[in-house]
């Protein structure tokens, strides 16, 4: 189990909104927290402008920009909204368990919607970049 289910979703939300969340805590499950939360509590395009502020605000404070990615950020909150829409959960623990995928295959996953590597793409890093073999619906 990972460490930020320590937390409840509003701490984990506000804790990470102050930039005051232990960086150790912000796994890859726990940025698909993020998405879900932000997504349950405030609607998709919300939930893009917080996350992206909020995670630029957060590597700021902790002396990782060079680690944010524009493309990653907006596709894994998009992903994890596609799938929300399929689900019958109504908390992230299950949600996780119903579609490991996000957590497990998430390059594959990506992937598919992308013909290349956005995960190491300068200009991916800047801007949203709109998938070019698959859309996100």
């Amino acid at each position: 189990m990972e460490n930020h289910f320590q937390l409840s979703d509003l701490e984990f939300e506000k804790l990470f909104e102050r930039c005051e969340l232990d960086p150790s805590l912000f796994s890859h499950e726990a940025h698909l927290r993020l998405a879900w939360i932000h997504i349950s509590t405030y609607g998709i395009d919300v939930a893009v402008s917080n996350i992206q502020s909020q995670i630029k605000a957060f590597v700021k404070q902790v002396g990782a920009e060079d680690k944010y990615n524009a493309t990653l950020t907006v596709a894994a909150i998009r992903a994890v909204y596609h799938f929300m829409l399929k689900s019958e959960s109504t908390n992230f623990k299950d949600f996780i368990k119903e579609f490991p995928r996000l957590k497990n295959n998430f390059k594959e996953l990506i992937d598919t919607h992308y013909g290349f590597d956005i995960f190491n793409s300068k200009q991916a890093k800047t801007a949203f970049l709109e998938p070019d073999l698959l859309p996100f619906d």
